[in-house]
């Protein structure tokens, strides 16, 4: 659909367009750069975007990528479809309580589709899409670059022109290598934000097609307009800064399309001047757009509000300390100093971390602290943009920086704590649109200082240098991010300060069985933080099984102490206390545990345990079926049914109960061992003896099963075979209970039988 809207004051299009090439100076012309067909420029900066990154194609999953892919269901062929859109980032549901409200549908739906054609979770798959979307969106920053820097205008076939192929080379090569990107790409969960940035993107170049010349001369089409407040709305559905691309446009129409002073509109407004109805802001065709772009956006807004409920995001102190400060004077001064940090990554990312809160950058409290010095310095630079850009005489640079800051700010907004609690200090995976902006500023100041200088080729190899280490940069970040246990120690040095930083660490080290060295980092992370209740019980955990009891229980004490509601840690407590012998208090422990977390089949299996100790066997049997029922995988709540049930001379119920968890977890050897026991006694050799071989072959190196499998011969008859697997058994483990009186028995046996048959 085509908007035949005119006004007679308002100047056409096609002259705006032709008068903006000849009178608008050129910033290609004084910079000393490559100069190369738009082809071979996307080329360029496609291969170089992807060697940036490409060693990062066989990583790991790490960190959120856990919580994310791993361990969320909706991934999973056998979750509806429609859960997608009822759940948020991670899986919950977006109406519970603990949820994050990250409602990205559309990335979780990408994951999906690349676990299903991997069948599994394989990471490469993964990360190669990731690198493929970055290589994607560099290659269309080129003409993004090409509208931002030289303008809009189309040939009289409708072909959009590049009136700035130097610049916009260099800016796409700059964002394409900018070591902050690192973790969007090497990251999976940094998907998000690349799908994000692509749609977005899309959305801007599909506002600049509403503005292309046609054979009926009409001034714009809604068709185009419509088509990108669609594309935002993608965009806002795999991320939420998405949704700030509409405001650009508008920012976009008024400054590049009508060529708006905004100093001028305000002094018209603050005056209320007559002339007033002159200015472009009031041209129809923009006053309907812009109409246009908000009622797109209040109505995405609004569609997603419904969906998300009007429940904040829960976050606690620890994600994000300034934002719980009591002090308003505290707030600003530290949101401040934050920005100021993001900015410093643009402009210098070579101390990049995984995770920036907890500590590791600790709060300004006072006006005396020296780092007030960078809020100034931010300012400083911000104001001084701000002013170039609203009273520049220079209608070109007015329009540049206008479009540098907006697009370095606008995306930011969502990030900002202005609006809402985010759940960050720093995340270096936000500033991957404001990057945008940067690359804007950076590069018009390039051409601008190229205009001043005399030695124009020094200048150019200065900032061929600059990519070169940005290449450098992203290449070694990238490795730092293909394994967990890089990626954790690479942080050490950045954030020393930070005690998720060292919990990591040791959670690294204990997962790989150093539990000694697991210690020592999560005693630094409860050092550093007091609070830290999931190191506390992390900690605790490896003191049990080290059988340091006394200190174990002290920690998780104090754990469930600070967060009452610590399901895991109320769990943990009870074990211990068990260990203890102090019963009473562990059954208190193990049910508070269970009120805090309705569905905790692993609580209802050690407190399964718990009533076996006290002999209480019906509870017993209760709370293993509790966890069953939970989780019909608990191969040991079944197999401790069994062996109670077996070692009670219930049989019969032994027997079924096998059965059935054979039915649920049909390659279990453990449940095969158990079942074929039951049988054994219940003189159903033929059957066990398939189970007892079955379970051998999964597992050849228990010595138990051949000693059992044995056993069972033995009862049967079959000396000859019961004598070769005592003797396997023996041979795994010549200590195990029983077999060796066992396999002395036989022996004597066949030699009275071999004395008989002589």
């Amino acid at each position: 659909q085509i908007c035949n809207q005119h006004n007679a004051e308002a100047p056409n299009l096609e002259q705006v367009f032709h008068r903006m090439a000849q009178t608008e100076p050129n910033l290609d012309h004084d910079v000393s750069w490559f100069l190369l067909p738009s082809y071979w420029a996307k080329m360029v900066v496609a291969l170089i975007s992807f060697l940036c990154f490409a060693n990062s194609y066989d990583g790991d999953f790490v960190f959120d990528d856990s919580e994310a892919i791993i361990n969320n269901k909706d991934l999973r062929a056998e979750t509806p479809l429609g859960d997608l859109w009822h759940h948020d980032f991670w899986g919950s549901k977006l109406s519970s309580n603990t949820s994050h409200k990250s409602y990205r549908p559309l990335t979780v739906l990408t994951f999906r589709i690349n676990y299903l054609f991997a069948g599994g979770f394989y990471p490469v798959g993964f990360h190669v899409i990731n690198i493929i979307l970055h290589c994607t969106i560099s290659v269309l920053m080129v003409d993004v670059f090409s509208i931002l820097l030289g303008g809009l205008q189309f040939s009289n076939k409708g072909r959009r022109l590049n009136l700035a192929p130097k610049t916009s080379l260099l800016a796409a090569l700059l964002f394409a290598v900018h070591p902050v990107h690192t973790e969007c790409v090497a990251g999976i969960v940094g998907r998000a934000d690349l799908l994000c940035a692509l749609f977005f993107l899309l959305s801007f170049l599909g506002y600049c097609k509403a503005f292309r010349e046609n054979k009926e001369g009409h001034n714009f089409s809604i068709f185009w307009v419509l088509v990108s407040v669609i594309l935002g709305a993608v965009a806002m559905l795999c991320k939420e800064q998405g949704i700030t691309i509409l405001g650009l446009n508008a920012v976009f129409d008024a400054l590049v399309i009508n060529k708006l002073n905004v100093l001028e509109l305000i002094q018209k407004l603050l005056h209320k001047d007559k002339s007033l109805e002159n200015a472009g802001l009031l041209r129809k065709g923009l006053l309907f757009r812009i109409t246009l772009l908000m009622s797109g956006g209040a109505s995405i807004l609004y569609i997603r509000w419904r969906i998300m409920g009007t429940g904040p995001p829960a976050f606690t102190e620890v994600d994000n300390p300034a934002s719980f400060a009591d002090s308003l004077f505290v707030r600003a001064i530290n949101y401040n100093y934050y920005y100021s940090l993001n900015a410093w990554l643009l402009l210098c990312p070579w101390w990049l971390c995984f995770d920036w809160s907890m500590g590791c950058i600790p709060l300004i409290k006072s006006v005396s602290d020296w780092r007030i010095i960078a809020l100034a310095a931010l300012w400083f630079c911000l104001i001084g943009l701000i002013g170039q850009a609203l009273c520049s005489e220079d209608s070109h640079k007015r329009r540049i920086l206008t479009l540098g800051l907006g697009f370095l700010i606008i995306p930011f907004l969502p990030a900002s704590n202005l609006f809402f609690r985010v759940g960050f200090v720093i995340a270096e995976r936000v500033i991957y649109l404001p990057s945008i902006g940067y690359c804007i500023l950076f590069t018009y100041g390039f051409s601008l200082l190229s205009k001043q200088a005399k030695k124009k080729k020094i200048l150019a190899v200065a900032v061929f240098g600059i990519l070169l280490i940005n290449v450098m940069r992203c290449a070694l970040r990238s490795s730092q991010w293909r394994s967990e246990e890089q990626l954790f120690r690479s942080a050490l040095s950045v954030c020393p300060l930070n005690a998720k930083v060292h919990y990591n660490v040791g959670k690294n080290l204990a997962d790989k069985g150093n539990q000694s060295a697991a210690i020592k980092y999560y005693r630094e992370a409860v050092r550093l933080n007091p609070k830290y209740v999931h190191a506390m019980n992390n900690l605790g955990n490896i003191l049990k099984e080290r059988n340091e009891l006394q200190e174990a229980e002290e920690l998780l004490s104090l754990a469930v102490q600070i967060q009452p509601d610590f399901a895991a840690a109320w769990m943990n407590l009870g074990i211990v206390q068990n260990s203890l012998r102090r019963f009473e208090e562990a059954e208190q422990s193990y049910w508070t545990a269970i009120k805090h977390r309705k569905k905790y089949p692993d609580c209802y299996y050690n407190l399964g345990r718990l009533y076996a100790d006290l002999n209480r066997h019906i509870d017993a049997l209760n709370a293993w079926r509790n966890a069953t029922v939970l989780k019909p995988e608990h191969s040991l709540a079944w197999n401790n049914m069994i062996i109670l049930l077996d070692n009670t001379g219930n049989l019969a119920q032994a027997e079924a109960v096998g059965r059935e968890a054979l039915g649920l977890i049909p390659n279990d050897h453990s449940l095969m061992f158990s079942l074929a026991n039951v049988l054994g006694k219940s003189q159903k050799y033929k059957e066990s003896e398939a189970l007892f071989l079955k379970a051998i072959k999964a597992n050849p190196n228990a010595a138990s099963y051949h000693g059992n499998l044995a056993v069972l011969y033995h009862r049967w008859g079959n000396l000859d075979l019961a004598k070769k697997h005592y003797e396997v058994s023996l041979k795994l483990d010549p200590m195990a209970p029983g077999t060796k009186e066992n396999y002395n028995l036989l022996r004597r046996k066949l030699e009275q039988l071999q004395k008989k048959g002589g």
